[in-house]
C-alpha cells in the first residue's frame, strides 16, 4: 500500500512573444535559451501548493507501477483502468518493456520518498532484474516491445524494439545507480552487457527501429533527432558491444522554425524532446550541434504557443498534446507543425513531461486541469491519459509510458535525483564525453 503524502484572438507569433515575456526568454532565432535553462535550476519559485501537487502527481503515479506489475516477473502493464479498487490489477495481460523501464525508475523514487516499504521495493527490483536476465525472451540482448505480463511471451506479432529496449535499460541502470545492493548492480550490468548494439545497425550507419523473426529487420531507422539520443549513447557507452562515437553524428538534426523560434526537431510529438532527457542529464552541456536541454525548452514553448493558436480549444489553463489515447483510439499528435487529427483533446503528460523544462507554465496548467476537471480526469494513479471536456470524454485508462514520463520529470524538477542516480553509471558519463559533450558555464 502506498503511503500517503501531502494533499493536494491573437496571432501565433503573438502567442510566442507573450510566452517569452512571461518566462524571460530571448527569442533570437539563432540562439538557444541558455539563460532560461540556467534560471530553471537556480531557483524554484514554487509555492507549498505546487509542492503538494507534485507530491500527489509523483506518489500516485508510482502507485501505478507498483500495483499494475507482476510480482513474479516485474513486468508492468502497458495500460490499466483509472478506477480500479485499491490493490486490484487490471485483468489485461499486455505488458510493455518501456513501461517496465519507467516503472523501475519509479520504484527508486518511491523508495527514496518513503512511499513504499523498502524491503518490498528491494525484493521487487531484484526479482525484475533476475527474471529479465534469466527468463525473458531476447534476441541479441534486445526485447520484444509487448509481452505477456506473467510469461514474457511475445504478444501477438510484436516487434523486437531498439527504443523500447533502451527505455528498459535506462530504468535498469537507474536502479543500478540508486540501490546499494550488489545483486542489483551485477544483474543490471549483465543485462546491459548482453545487448549487441552493432547487430541492430545491420551494417548501416544509423540504428534500425525493429526486427521480427518472420521478416527480419524492418526498414525504418533512427535517422533524425528525436527520442533516439538514449539509443546512441547507450551503444557508445557499452562496455561489451560498443559502437564508435562517430555514430552520434550520423542522424540528421532538422530545424523547425515557428513564429520566431528555431529549434532542432523532427515533425514529431512533444514526447520526443522528453524521453532521453528523463535519464541522461543534458543540463549545462553541449555537443557540436546543440544544448539539447535548452532545445527542449524551446520545443515546449513552441508547443504551448501552437496549442494557444487554437483559442476555440486551448487556453492558459488547458493545453498540451502528445501521443496518447483519443476518442478514436491511440494517436500520435501534436505540433508544431500540426500532426494528427487535433480536436481539442488535452494530454496531461505533454505538460508533465516538460516540467523540468518549463516549470512555471507546466505546473500552472496541470494544477488548473486538476482543479477544473479533476472529478473526471484524476483518479487513483493521477491524471487519466487524455480528456476532452467539451465532448464529455474522459479516458478510462492510464498509460504506463505517459505516467512514467510524468513521474520522472516531476521528480527531476523537484530534486534532479533521477538524473543523479542514472548518471552514477560511469558508462553513461563516458558515453556523453565520447560523443563530444562538454560542459558549459552555469
Amino acid at each position: 500500500m502506498l503511503k500517503q503524502g501531502k494533499s493536494h484572438g491573437m496571432t501565433r507569433r503573438g502567442f510566442v512573444r507573450t510566452i517569452a515575456m512571461a518566462t524571460g526568454c530571448a527569442l533570437a532565432p539563432g540562439g538557444l535559451l541558455l539563460a532560461h535553462s540556467r534560471a530553471v535550476h537556480s531557483q524554484t519559485g514554487r509555492s507549498q501548493e505546487d509542492e503538494d501537487f507534485l507530491d500527489d502527481l509523483v506518489r500516485q503515479g508510482c502507485l501505478f507501477f507498483w500495483e499494475q506489475a507482476s510480482a513474479t516477473t516485474g513486468q508492468v502493464l502497458d495500460r490499466a483502468r483509472r478506477d480500479l479498487a485499491p490493490g486490484a490489477r487490471d485483468p489485461r495481460r499486455m505488458a510493455s518493456i518501456a513501461a517496465t523501464g519507467f516503472g523501475l525508475t519509479a520504484l527508486c523514487i518511491a523508495d527514496h520518498r518513503g512511499y513504499l516499504p523498502h524491503a518490498q521495493v528491494l525484493e521487487r527490483v531484484r526479482t525484475t532484474l533476475s527474471w529479465h536476465l534469466n527468463h525473458f525472451p531476447e534476441e541479441h540482448g534486445f526485447f520484444y516491445h509487448f509481452t505477456d505480463l506473467e510469461t514474457g511471451k511475445r504478444w501477438s506479432r510484436s516487434e523486437l524494439s531498439s527504443i523500447d529496449t533502451s527505455i528498459l535499460l535506462c530504468g535498469i541502470l537507474t536502479a543500478r545507480g540508486y540501490f546499494e545492493d550488489e545483486q542489483i548492480k551485477q544483474l543490471a550490468m549483465q543485462i546491459y552487457e548482453r545487448v549487441d548494439w552493432p547487430w541492430m545497425l545491420n551494417g548501416g550507419q544509423t540504428f534500425l527501429m525493429a526486427w521480427k523473426p518472420e521478416s527480419g529487420f524492418l526498414n525504418a531507422r533512427w535517422d533524425h533527432y528525436c527520442e533516439l539520443m538514449m539509443i546512441y549513447l547507450l551503444a557508445i557507452g557499452s562496455p561489451s558491444h560498443a559502437v564508435p562515437p562517430a555514430f552520434a553524428n550520423n542522424f540528421t538534426r532538422p530545424v523547425i522554425r515557428y513564429a520566431g523560434l528555431e529549434f532542432i526537431s523532427g515533425n514529431d510529438p512533444l514526447f520526443t524532446h522528453q524521453y532521453s532527457q528523463a535519464w541522461f542529464d543534458f543540463r549545462y552541456k553541449t555537443d557540436a550541434y546543440a544544448d539539447y536541454f535548452a532545445n527542449s525548452i524551446k520545443a515546449t514553448i513552441a508547443h504551448k504557443a501552437f496549442c494557444l493558436s487554437y483559442p476555440n480549444w486551448y487556453n492558459e489553463d488547458y493545453w498540451g498534446i502528445t501521443a496518447s489515447d483519443s476518442i478514436g483510439g491511440y494517436v500520435a499528435w501534436g505540433g508544431p507543425p500540426a500532426q494528427g487529427p487535433i480536436d481539442g483533446t488535452v494530454v496531461p503528460a505533454a505538460a508533465a513531461g516538460s516540467l523540468a523544462f518549463l516549470p512555471k507554465e507546466c505546473l500552472s496548467v496541470l494544477r488548473a486541469m486538476r482543479t477544473n476537471w479533476g472529478k473526471h480526469a484524476w483518479g487513483r494513479y493521477g491524471f487519466v491519459d487524455a480528456f476532452h471536456p467539451a465532448a464529455n470524454w474522459y479516458d478510462t485508462d492510464v498509460l504506463g509510458i505517459n505516467q512514467g514520463i510524468s513521474v520522472l520529470m516531476a521528480e527531476n524538477l523537484r530534486s534532479g535525483l533521477v538524473w543523479e542516480w542514472f548518471m552514477r553509471n560511469e558508462d553513461c558519463v563516458r558515453a556523453m564525453k565520447l560523443a563530444g559533450f562538454r560542459s558549459v558555464k552555469a
